[in-house]
């Protein structure tokens, strides 16, 4: 099939690869190269990136809304658009251009989490599984019907992991809906609107976690995060990027953290453990502003008098 590509991370970039090995891709499109991470260079996104690496002619409308941009794109003449966190609206007129319309590959099991964020707020909500559906595309924000899913636990996993893991699902999943679509024996279910669930996208600093906050939430946020939403705190007067934090998954872990308030830090059994509202958890990782990253052990021994247990911890607001 004749397809043009949209899509703009590494989420998209992973399917763009797996997609150019079966099908004419014709043209990639995605968002114009941006100040990405804590740089200030403009930097192209992992899909330009993948494309260019692949030979494949590369397009960064700013706006799909614009007749010439439309003109141009159905000047392609694509059997199908194939869409994945783009990071764009697209109108109706190009929803129309494609034979076969508009397919967008949706990291959650629709109409779980229609939206902006639905791996991180699987996460933050606990959910057991998630997964993708290809999905077609039309005016509304991920209301139109599905016909291939792929389901993963989430586990313990972070949301690079998880999105990693996605990817690769959702990669085979949209082949597999292309055959089904150019053979005419696609079976597409509709979404129900009473489970319809939105993910709203991570507002800066929302990951951070407080004391007030109970263990299980503060271990969510930290899974939930990334480089783009980063876990902020600041531990016995530093601040640091939390990058792996649990609860008390060991009788010696809730023997070493017992009693403690909301707020302390306790480095024991050389292992740190923040307290909550409700309990303890235990800092694996983490990443002190201007330091590479670390494990516990290693950022205590920094720590003058962490071991008198006079230390507290406190959230950071951005």
């Amino acid at each position: 099939m004749r397809v043009v590509f949209m899509g703009t991370p590494e989420f998209a970039a992973t399917i763009l690869e797996d997609l150019s090995q079966q099908h004419e891709v014709v043209a990639v499109y995605t968002r114009p190269d941006a100040v990405r991470g804590r740089g200030k260079a403009l930097e192209p996104s992992p899909v330009k990136r993948a494309a260019e690496r692949l030979g494949l002619p590369v397009r960064t409308p700013r706006t799909l809304r614009d007749e010439a941009a439309q003109v141009e794109l159905a000047a392609l003449e694509p059997d199908v658009v194939c869409v994945a966190a783009y990071g764009a609206i697209l109108p109706k007129a190009v929803l129309d251009i494609p034979v076969y319309g508009c397919l967008n590959v949706h990291a959650s099991l629709l109409p779980r989490w229609r939206g902006a964020a639905p791996v991180e707020r699987a996460i933050l909500a606990g959910d057991v599984e998630t997964g993708v559906c290809v999905m077609r595309m039309e005016e509304g924000l991920d209301t139109g019907a599905f016909c291939v899913c792929r389901t993963a636990r989430v586990d313990a996993k972070t949301a690079p992991e998880l999105t990693d893991e996605l990817a690769n699902l959702g990669s085979h999943a949209l082949l597999t809906a292309l055959v089904h679509v150019a053979s005419g024996v696609a079976e597409w279910t509709e979404q129900d609107e009473a489970q319809v669930t939105y993910a709203s996208k991570v507002e800066k600093g929302e990951l951070n976690p407080a004391p007030e906050d109970d263990a299980a939430t503060a271990v969510r946020m930290v899974r939930a995060s990334s480089s783009a939403h980063p876990s902020r705190a600041r531990v016995a007067g530093r601040p640091v990027t939390v990058r792996a934090l649990r609860t008390l998954e060991d009788a010696r872990a809730r023997e070493l953290a017992d009693g403690m308030a909301p707020g302390e830090v306790r480095f024991a059994g050389k292992r740190l453990f923040l307290g909550f509202s409700d309990a303890a958890a235990e800092v694996l990782a983490v990443k002190p502003d201007g330091k590479q990253d670390m494990d516990a052990k290693a950022f205590a021994a920094g720590v003058q008098g962490i071991k008198q247990g006079s230390l507290a911890w406190e959230a950071v607001h951005e």
